[in-house]
């Protein structure tokens, strides 16, 4: 499973600067619904191999008893609850604080695994001047500077090596590929727990809601048709007695995590509401994890003419960079539409998985240039060679040739286009990759 750092500390301390470096030019993903408020934001990043979540929190006083303070450590300890390392950060330019006290009193008492990062350390010495925060009781002090990167690398690298983690080629290989791992993501109450459930049946125990488990993703096994399938369920469900009772307990983290994990994921939208900001917002980061999806519009049923109309134009605009995804509109509750859903998300994942040939990857390229040639950058138009894949789940194409510095956006989306059709992918995003030839003259003298 991804693993989740979160970042806490009083006010001003260069929490958000932090978080920025760290998911660097991914957009947070921000939670957006009664009871949450915006100061806890989420993004992903990576290191190497290794993936990461983020958790960014507002300012944390741990004893706030009223006002937007109590709110904010409330999402703070819920952030910390997430969480599978403890990144406190305080400044150290300012010194110890009686609220830094405070925060680390509050971690040491939950015994979770934490580092202790001095931000703004930038030009400073280590040792006299950082050995004041030794008296927190967190242990080592790892100096950084958010603001210029300084120290950055260090510290995420003692927060991954404190986890055990498998790693990510192995974990990779254990999987089976005929098994399709599909996760259903989507905001409350969009019917999830309702589609798990006619998917299961209402008899089948998927999971139990206790304590300290909120951000688990649970996966459970499944066989339709002969094709095997992991459920990677983001919805919370718990059993009560004899009979399961949906539960709409969102959690974003469990989210980001399944969607991680996934193969395919079914974005689940709500049909009376359209599409919202957090429904943008999760479409955005599944697109940027490189997963195969497919959209189902949910509660078809209860929407009239000009409701199914509005439904569609907020999904060719606000969605618009999803158009490689099969659309569905369904009703979980009365059971109508889901054998074509079914047969999407199979598509989808053979498109994921599809391996493409170079010697058919070259010629497809060849006639691309043939039929349209790149624009000049500069004194040289761009030389496209050969192509051949570099990878699957998302499939990612790489061209060699010379000057491909300037190829332009808009002409990748074209060859991305040509690959597509001739190779039938629906449903993945498509990653082309750019590779010029090392010029041997570049570093020499003139």
């Amino acid at each position: 499973m991804t693993p989740v750092l979160a970042l806490v500390g009083r006010p001003n301390v260069g929490k958000s600067t932090l978080f920025n470096r760290l998911t660097k030019s991914r957009d947070a993903i921000v939670a957006d619904y009664a009871g949450l408020t915006r100061d806890r934001h989420y993004g992903q990043g990576r290191l190497g191999k290794r993936d990461y979540i983020v958790i960014d929190t507002g300012g944390f006083e741990p004893d706030a008893e009223s006002g937007i303070f109590k709110e904010m450590a409330k999402q703070t300890r819920q952030a910390v609850a997430e969480a599978d390392v403890v990144i406190f950060v305080v400044d150290a330019r300012a010194g110890v604080s009686a609220q830094d006290h405070d925060i680390a009193n509050y971690l040491r008492r939950l015994g979770k695994s934490c580092l202790l990062v001095a931000n703004k350390a930038e030009g400073m010495r280590e040792g006299l001047q950082l050995v004041e925060f030794y008296e927190l009781g967190l242990g080592e002090v790892i100096p950084v500077s958010a603001a210029h990167g300084e120290g950055v690398r260090s510290m995420l690298e003692a927060a991954l090596d404190a986890l055990d983690l498998p790693d990510p080629d192995e974990d990779a290989e254990a999987q089976d590929e005929r098994i399709i791992r599909l996760a259903v993501a989507g905001r409350p109450n969009v019917g999830k727990s309702t589609l798990i459930n006619v998917w299961l049946g209402e008899e089948r125990l998927v999971a139990f809601d206790l304590p300290g488990t909120t951000r688990d993703a649970i996966s459970v096994p499944f066989e339709r048709n002969g094709q095997r399938f992991e459920l990677i369920d983001t919805a919370g469900l718990r059993r009560k007695g004899k009979v399961f009772e949906a539960i709409e307990k969102f959690s974003v983290v469990k989210t980001l995590q399944a969607i991680e994990s996934a193969n395919v994921v079914l974005l689940l939208l709500d049909a009376t509401q359209g599409v919202t900001d957090q429904d943008a917002h999760i479409a955005g980061f599944i697109l940027d994890a490189g997963r195969a999806v497919v959209l189902a519009i949910n509660k078809w049923d209860a929407v009239d003419a000009y409701q199914r109309e509005q439904v569609q134009r907020s999904i060719e605009t606000r969605l618009a960079f999803l158009k490689f995804a099969e659309i569905h509109f369904i009703s979980a509750k009365k059971r109508q539409g889901l054998g074509p859903l079914w047969q999407s998300i199979i598509r989808a994942h053979k498109a994921a998985m599809r391996k493409l040939p170079t010697p058919q990857l070259t010629r497809l390229l060849q006639e691309a240039v043939q039929f349209q040639q790149p624009k000049r950058a500069g004194m040289y138009r761009p030389k496209l060679r050969y192509a051949h894949q570099g990878g699957m789940n998302p499939p990612v194409i790489v061209v060699h040739g010379n000057s491909l510095d300037g190829v332009t956006d808009a002409y990748k989306r074209y060859l991305e286009g040509r690959f597509r059709k001739a190779f039938d992918l629906i449903g993945t995003p498509l990653r082309v990759e750019m590779k010029s030839a090392h010029n041997p003259y570049a570093d020499k003298d003139a």
